[in-house]
């Protein structure tokens, strides 16, 4: 018996169990008897609901459905103008502009047949859309395999709009699997404004933001060292906290390097290892390497070990691999290799450290530097007692044994007890006296016989003082609060020959002058020298403090002033300080959510000089518009201070040039030498589904020696990128940059 109902209706069944039960309210008693049979022998929860304009056809078997047809199954639809639905079998056979919804995708096509329960089935000359990636394409037919995973024949893949997009990946199979998370693609060939760029007998690519294994977008650079390098990585996803990075390099000029960089992070302990080597083709027979590794981890409660194990295979490997992965690692200097191995207690009231560190050196002979000694090892020993009347003490001590290839090595013992009391502060004021004493033992060896190392006792005495007024005020029409920190600084220290003759320098050098450095009870860093000292600090602080608590504008100024003429010196060569030291003046802070401004000058009263200027200013007019200007001047010449006596301009900035269209650069100019330093110059395009990058980046590399590289970069959204990677490069060298993002 059949029935026509020829108006809208609706209704929801667990696939037999229910739509009996429905339709018996239709058909009369008779039927339902029949139907309630057959619910009986039916044992699936899935839950499916219907609606159509009309249906007809046998209830216990299968229903027709016709016009505006919607079925619902879990988390997948189906839109179609027509239906058949088998019951027994759970399948439906559906034609004319018929909609799958499924597994975060979108299958419009002709005609489809699919199995509910299994969500297996296919669907013939389809257009797909994947919702999550915004990506689309055309297929001559796709099998839905499971509930998350389907099979795309002889198709195409884009993450452009439109009909006609600029790029697209042709294939001859596509499968899509979300629940992995990963397509994968076989014989297919990258299409770029109709023009094929590239291709591979299979590949995979992410269909979300999580981790997958598989070969990343290759990369192409050349630079003036290597000739034309071509890098392809292969990514492997050990597990969420675990993984490892291929990185196989052909240089032209050099030959084929094997690298690696593997990363873990668990509960007690985490690190990354980079690795690279190569039989470098211009030095026949030689096997040249690069290594950095860190590693800390959790042995017990307070107890920690960190090692930092960094080397190279000789002096000239980072001039000649600029772009190795392992220099990738940010603060890693490129000359002076660390190598330390660190075991660290703390407590409450104490801590403690034992190290062992060493350094390779990576010598340029046109520019040699200093070799630093080993500390082989370094034990520090700190205690801490803070009581509720204001009065604490520590104690800070210190045992190093120093190596040197050359020099004066031995061993140095350093106690630095301290008392300071800090009951006499309150929010507009506070006093602060401190006591310490620095006790200095050696025990030297290869020394001259002249070199006897005294014991070293000196006392020191400092008192620390300041006011803090505010009253209410306006920062560019904005409401806000200004300081008024008035504070002195006295030290006392008396004097005690330490002259090179007597005492080795291990690791002490003069500090620089700066606006942190100039309330620091001693001259120098390190302790091989004790500056005597009996001098005052005066400075003056104003800050401009919005109701928030964000400071907009710190001004400051202070000077040192000598009550007695230092005589401590690194080396008898050089004059101490005169009586009143350069004067210094600080500025800094967001002006405006847009601008902000840093400033110190450092003036010589005797000269009636600047003797160092840094002036900066940072714009940022919204999103990939920013100016940055720095100007830099240091026109002291200290003996042994590479880093004076020069003058240098840095501008850097990115803005939008058109629509589309943005530069961006870095200009490093020495304007006594008349020389560039490091510079970089390039242009961004941004289209809808891709991003072009051009850049030029100049590197000295060693004293005369200037490396270029150039990087070209195609970015296509959702897929890969081809060419060299410019991101580190333009990160480095332009303050604040942003890197082009999709619209979404």
């Amino acid at each position: 018996m059949t029935r026509r109902l020829p108006l809208p209706f609706g209704l929801a069944f667990r696939r037999a169990k229910l739509l009996p039960l429905m339709i018996m309210m239709m058909f009369g008693s008779a039927a339902a008897q029949e139907q309630r049979k057959l619910a009986d022998t039916v044992a699936d929860d899935s839950a499916t609901s219907i609606r159509s304009e009309e249906l007809t056809g046998r209830p216990d078997r299968e229903v027709q459905m016709e016009r505006n047809v919607e079925i619902m199954r879990g988390n997948m639809a189906i839109d179609a103008d027509s239906v058949k639905y088998n019951i027994i079998d759970d399948r439906v056979e559906a034609v004319g502009n018929v909609i799958v919804q499924k597994a975060g995708g979108r299958f419009t096509g002709n005609e489809l047949r699919l199995k509910l329960d299994t969500g297996v089935g296919y669907m013939d000359s389809l257009v797909y859309k994947l919702l999550r990636r915004n990506a689309q394409g055309r297929a001559d037919r796709v099998d839905f395999e499971s509930e998350d995973q389907a099979t795309i024949s002889s198709g195409y893949y884009t993450t452009c709009n439109g009909p006609d997009p600029d790029w697209y990946l042709r294939t001859s199979k596509l499968t899509l699997d979300e629940g992995a998370g990963i397509g994968y693609a076989r014989n297919a060939v990258l299409v770029f404004k109709g023009v094929p760029v590239a291709g591979a007998p299979r590949i995979s690519f992410p269909l979300t933001d999580e981790r997958v294994s598989g070969f990343l977008a290759p990369t192409i650079a050349s630079s003036t060292t290597s000739g034309l390098q071509v890098t392809t990585p292969y990514f492997w996803n050990i597990a969420p906290n675990r993984d490892v990075t291929f990185f196989p390099r052909y240089m032209a000029q050099r030959g084929l390097m094997l690298g690696a960089d593997v990363r873990y992070l668990e509960r007690e302990f985490a690190g990354e290892t980079r690795f690279e080597f190569i039989n470098d083709n211009k030095l026949p027979g030689e096997t040249r390497y690069g290594v950095s590794s860190r590693h800390n981890q959790v042995l017990a409660p307070g107890l920690t070990l960190a090692t930092d194990l960094n080397a190279a295979s000789d002096d000239f490997y980072a001039r000649d691999f600029p772009l190795s992965h392992v220099w990738a690692r940010p603060g890693l200097n490129r000359r002076l290799l660390n190598q330390s191995v660190s075991l660290n207690y703390g407590a409450a009231d104490w801590n403690g450290a034992v190290r062992l560190i060493d350094y390779q050196v990576l010598q340029d002979p046109r520019a040699l530097i200093g070799v630093p000694y080993a500390r082989l090892p370094q034990v520090n020993v700190n205690n801490f007692h803070y009581s509720d009347s204001g009065l604490d003490l520590t104690m800070n001590s210190e045992y190093t044994r120093f190596v040197h290839p050359t020099s004066v090595q031995g061993d140095r013992l350093v106690f630095n007890p301290r008392m300071t009391y800090n009951q006499w502060q309150r929010p507009g004021y506070f006093i602060r006296p401190s006591l310490s004493m620095h006790g200095t033992l050696y025990n030297l060896d290869r020394s001259d016989a002249s070199m006897t190392a005294p014991a070293r006792w000196l006392p020191t005495f400092s008192l620390d003082s300041g006011l803090i007024f505010e009253r209410e005020a306006t920062f560019f029409n904005r409401e806000a609060i200004q300081t008024l920190e008035p504070r002195v600084f006295y030290t006392y220290t008396p004097y005690k020959e330490q002259t090179s003759t007597l005492y080795p320098r291990f690791d002490t050098s003069e500090s620089d002058l700066n606006y942190a450095q100039i309330f620091r009870e001693n001259r120098f860093v390190g302790n091989d020298r004790i500056g005597d000292s009996n001098q005052l600090t005066l400075a003056l602080t104003s800050r401009y403090l919005e109701t928030s608590g964000a400071e907009r504008l710190r001004l400051a100024v202070a000077q040192r002033i000598n009550l007695a003429d230092p005589r401590v010196t690194l080396d008898q060569n050089v004059t101490a300080k005169t009586a009143a030291e350069d004067i210094l003046l600080l500025l800094s802070g967001r002006v405006t959510n847009e601008l902000r401004l840093d400033a110190n000058l450092q003036y010589d009263q005797t000269a009636a000089d600047i003797n160092r200027m840094n002036l900066g200013a940072f714009w940022q007019a919204g999103p990939m518009k920013l100016l940055n200007a720095q100007y830099r001047r240091d026109s002291r010449n200290i003996p042994g201070y590479p880093f004076t006596n020069f003058e240098l301009v840095d501008l850097s900035g990115q803005w939008p040039l058109s629509q589309r269209w943005y530069g961006v650069g870095r200009v490093n100019y020495l304007i006594d030498q008349k020389l560039f330093g490091q510079s970089l110059l390039g242009v961004e395009y941004l289209a809808d589904c891709w991003i072009f990058r051009a850049v030029a980046q100049r590197i000295p590399t060693a004293a005369g020696l200037v490396t270029t590289h150039m990087f070209i970069q195609l970015e296509f959204s959702g897929l890969a990128t081809l060419g060299a990677n410019p991101m580190k490069a333009l990160r480095g060298n332009v303050p604040g940059y942003q890197p082009l993002q999709q619209p979404q």
